[in-house]
């Protein structure tokens, strides 16, 4: 990594670790219920065992590992409604993020996400979800990646790790849901690209989030309501 200066940025033991770990459970190598043993995990990053502990005590805080007295460290598991209570997080934070930067967005940004979101819509055909899902990050990213508030981006991306361990893409269970997000992708992008108010984007990008969390609920449980906060 490198900074906006060129100079390399070192990332601790505990970092390294850190990344290690939660990239796996990202990519489902470390599925949920997984034990994690320390030792091992610092035997391959040739490290000690401390800052793997450092780093699995930041995955616990982050809710994607679980720490029993007696039983060691392991994978989370799963459950619909932590899903649902990290699908509103984000659709309240990320919504929040994007308006932060929507006037900090240069035409060049608005390209590139137009562009992501035509790459989205040309994998319709073929349909990936996990492909779908990276595209899916790959654009929100670009929208809300100027905000100005550091401690709000950290949660965003906080919260899309957890989704990556939660689920590896909604899409699967909803692919129908596909083709209106990169309607609602264009929609967003529109309204930045037009200078509307916002309150009007950050509303587009919050329902455009819990659009996504309400069909999967209908499709898993279609005699409840997700039970969002009104927006």
């Amino acid at each position: 990594m490198a900074t906006g200066t060129g100079a390399p940025v070192t990332r601790s033991k505990s970092q390294l670790a850190y990344h290690f770990v939660k990239d796996r459970i990202a990519r489902q190598e470390y599925t949920p219920g997984y034990r994690l043993v320390l030792g091992s995990i610092a035997k391959e990053l040739d490290m000690s065992v401390v800052p793997v502990r450092e780093a699995i005590r930041q995955l616990e805080a982050e809710g994607l590992v679980t720490f029993e007295r007696n039983v060691g460290a392991h994978v989370s598991m799963v459950d619909d409604s932590q899903y649902r209570y990290s699908m509103q997080s984000l659709s309240i934070l990320e919504g929040a993020a994007t308006a932060m930067a929507a006037r900090r967005l240069t035409v060049d940004d608005l390209r590139r996400a137009r562009t992501v979101n035509e790459r989205m819509i040309e994998s319709l055909a073929d349909f990936d979800p996990r492909q779908f899902t990276s595209l899916n990050q790959e654009f929100h990213s670009i929208l809300f990646a100027r905000c100005d508030n550091p401690r709000l981006l950290t949660l965003v991306e906080a919260e899309w790790g957890r989704l990556g361990h939660l689920r590896a893409s909604t899409f699967t269970f909803v692919p129908g849901r596909a083709q209106e997000s990169v309607s609602e992708h264009e929609n967003i992008v529109r309204l930045i690209e037009t200078s509307a108010p916002l309150s009007d984007i950050e509303d587009a990008a919050r329902r455009h989030r819990s659009a996504t969390l309400d069909a999967y609920m209908d499709h898993e449980h279609p005699t409840e309501t997700p039970g969002l906060a009104a927006h």
